[in-house]
């Protein structure tokens, strides 16, 4: 008798597990699909991103070379293709380049424009910022001072890349616009803040000597030249910045 049940009970267990396969396989099945689809779509777009990577470095590197031959033209179509074709990184400092090349053609105009889209190309501080701050300096022997407080007021904050620069160039404005007292108080700032380099706090120094003697004329038009930021180079972080 005790057979007799077992018997039964392994039936219906074998016909439950069948009903429950029949159920849950192609549930199963459609999920491994899906995961296969979405694995194929993920190592494309990777090599889609590693391919456009490698184009905007090649229409980069090309650029570069066309500037040190003084070709401008080449160069500033190159950098436009690594804009076009490049993520984050590589449009920020191909529109650098070619901001660049605007200002040596006196363009002043259409350099702040490019300088401007190279700020909000890149999540990188250390890119937008320079772009940032290179359009400010260009603007200070023209714009309102109201205009030149706005653009680097963002570059000031705390842990910001060229926090100190930025101080520098605010102070430079202030002193272009008469307001002598409120720029010493910066260079007084930066004389003695804690996180100043070496050549910003000697300059600070000797702006607030300056300052001082009463011949503070000549003083924004030299530490205008000495705020001159090189574009940054490229580097494994900049060109990999920004894959989601």
């Amino acid at each position: 008798m005790v057979d007799v049940f077992e018997q039964v009970e392994e039936e219906l267990r074998s016909d439950r597990y069948k009903r429950m396969a029949r159920t849950w396989l192609p549930v199963l099945g459609g999920v491994l699909v899906l995961a296969l689809v979405a694995a194929l779509a993920w190592w494309g777009w990777q090599s889609w991103q590693t391919n456009q990577a490698e184009k905007a470095s090649a229409a980069y590197d090309r650029g570069m070379v066309a500037l040190e031959a003084n070709d401008a033209r080449t160069a500033d179509e190159a950098f436009a293709e690594a804009v076009e074709v490049g993520n984050g990184a590589y449009k920020a400092l191909g529109l650098m380049q070619r901001a660049g090349i605007a200002v040596s053609a006196n363009k002043t105009d259409d350099a702040v424009a490019l300088f401007d889209e190279a700020a909000k190309a890149s999540r990188q501080p250390m890119l937008s910022d320079v772009a940032a701050f290179k359009a400010a300096l260009l603007l200070m022997d023209t714009a309102p001072l109201a205009d030149i407080q706005t653009r680097l007021e963002p570059l000031v904050a705390e842990k910001r890349p060229l926090r100190a620069y930025a101080q520098e160039a605010q102070a430079m404005a202030l002193l272009q616009h008469g307001q002598t007292a409120d720029a010493r108080a910066i260079f007084v700032q930066l004389q003695l803040g804690q996180d100043v380099s070496d050549d910003v706090r000697a300059r600070a120094q000797a702006a607030v000597q300056v300052i001082d003697s009463g011949t503070a004329v000549a003083l924004p038009n030299i530490v205008k030249a000495a705020l001159a930021l090189p574009t940054p180079p490229v580097t494994a972080a900049a060109a990999a910045e920004e894959r989601p």
